[in-house]
C-alpha cells in the first residue's frame, strides 16, 4: 500500500460535497430550511468516520453560527472575542462558547476565568435540572454572553459530549430563542470527532492562520475536516483570517491553489498582545491609537461581511505531502 491508497478524508484532497436535494444554502433561507438533512448516509462524515452524530434535539435553529478553528496558539480566542464584540456593536445578541478545557476563550470579555459547563454539572452530580442560567452563562463586555464548555478529564471522555451538553443546556434555558449569533471558539487544530462537533452546528467555519508552514498545514487539515462534515451538515467554509502576520504571501499562494479566501488581516500588532495582558478586547483599548483603530475596523468589516451571508467557498485541500512540496523550504 502507498500513500495514494489511503483515504483522502484523512490525508487531504477530495472535492467539496454538493448540497443534497432540499437543502437551502442561501442567506435568505427560512429557519425550517436551514440545516435540512442531506441525502448522504447519515452514519458517515467521511471514510472511516467514527464521529458521533448530532442529536436533533441539540440543533441550533435560529441563530447564525460560526465556528473558529486554527492551529493551537494562533489567536483563535482573541479573534473570537473581538469578533463577538464586533457583532454586538452592530446590534446583535451574541453568545460565545469556548470549547477548550483550559477555558480561557472568554476571559477578555468577562475579565476572569469562568467555571465551565462540566464544572457546574459536576457540582450538581450531573443533574442539569438543578442548574440556573447564571450558573454557566456570564455577562461579558458590551452584552456578549459567555459560556465555557470545558472538557472531560484528561485522557477520558469526548469533547463532542461536552459541546452537546452545553448546547442542550442553552436550549433548555431558552437562551438561544432570541440569540442572533453564536460563536464557537474551538480547541487548536484538533479535528477528531469530538472537537469537530461544533461543525455540526455551524453555518460557516472560519480558519485563523499565520503566514507560516505549520499554520497553513493545520488550515489545510481543518479544511478537509469541514468538507467531511459538509456532506451531512449545513456547515460551509466561510474564509480565512490572517493573524499575527505582517506578510501574507504564503497564505495568498495557498488560497489561490485551493480556493480559500482571506476575509480579514490582522498584522503582528503589539496592541493585540497588550490587550490580552489587560484582560480586554481591542474595543476597550484607546481608539486614538492607529493600530487599535485598524484592528477594530478589520473586525467590524468581518462581522458585516459575515452578516451579509458570504457565498460558501468551493475548496479543494491538498494532500499532506503535496502541501509539503508546495510550500517547500529554502
Amino acid at each position: 500500500m502507498t500513500l495514494d491508497d489511503l483515504p483522502t478524508t484523512i490525508y487531504g484532497g477530495g472535492k467539496p460535497a454538493a448540497p443534497a436535494a432540499g437543502y437551502c444554502d442561501a442567506p435568505d433561507c427560512g429557519d425550517a430550511q436551514r440545516g435540512a438533512p442531506r441525502g448522504a448516509d447519515p452514519r458517515l462524515d467521511g471514510e472511516g468516520s467514527v464521529q458521533v452524530q448530532l442529536d436533533p434535539s441539540e440543533r441550533i435553529d435560529k441563530a447564525l453560527v460560526f465556528a473558529v478553528y486554527g492551529k493551537g496558539g494562533i489567536g483563535k480566542s482573541t479573534t473570537s472575542s473581538n469578533l463577538s464584540v464586533a457583532f454586538s456593536k452592530l446590534g446583535k445578541r451574541v453568545v460565545q462558547i469556548g470549547c477548550d478545557p483550559k477555558h480561557d476563550s472568554t476571559f477578555t470579555l468577562t475579565k476572569c476565568l469562568v467555571p465551565t459547563v462540566i464544572d457546574v454539572l459536576e457540582s450538581v452530580n450531573f443533574h442539569p435540572e438543578e442548574l440556573r442560567l447564571e450558573d454557566f452563562v456570564y455577562d461579558g463586555y458590551n452584552g456578549v454572553m459567555c459560556v465555557e464548555a470545558g472538557g472531560p478529564p484528561a485522557g477520558t471522555g469526548c469533547g463532542g459530549y461536552v459541546v452537546g451538553q452545553t448546547v442542550k443546556l442553552l436550549k433548555q434555558h431558552h437562551i438561544l430563542d432570541d440569540t442572533d449569533i453564536v460563536v464557537f471558539d474551538v480547541l487548536g487544530d484538533v479535528v477528531c470527532g469530538g472537537f469537530a462537533a461544533p461543525l455540526q452546528h455551524a453555518d460557516r467555519a472560519l480558519i485563523v492562520t499565520a503566514n507560516d508552514f505549520d499554520s497553513i498545514f493545520a488550515m489545510n487539515r481543518i479544511s478537509t475536516a469541514i468538507l467531511a462534515k459538509a456532506k451531512n451538515y449545513k456547515v460551509r467554509i466561510g474564509g480565512v483570517i490572517a493573524n499575527r502576520s505582517d506578510e501574507t504571501d504564503q497564505i495568498d499562494r495557498f488560497n489561490a491553489a485551493t480556493g480559500l479566501k482571506t476575509m480579514a488581516h490582522l498584522p503582528a500588532l503589539d496592541v493585540i498582545r497588550r490587550s490580552r495582558l489587560r484582560k480586554a478586547t481591542l474595543f476597550e483599548m484607546d481608539a486614538d491609537d492607529p493600530d487599535v483603530a485598524h484592528a477594530q475596523q478589520q473586525y467590524l468589516q468581518l462581522a458585516e461581511t459575515l452578516l451579509a451571508g458570504p457565498a460558501p467557498l468551493e475548496v479543494t485541500p491538498m494532500r499532506d505531502r503535496d502541501l509539503f512540496d508546495f510550500l517547500g523550504f529554502d
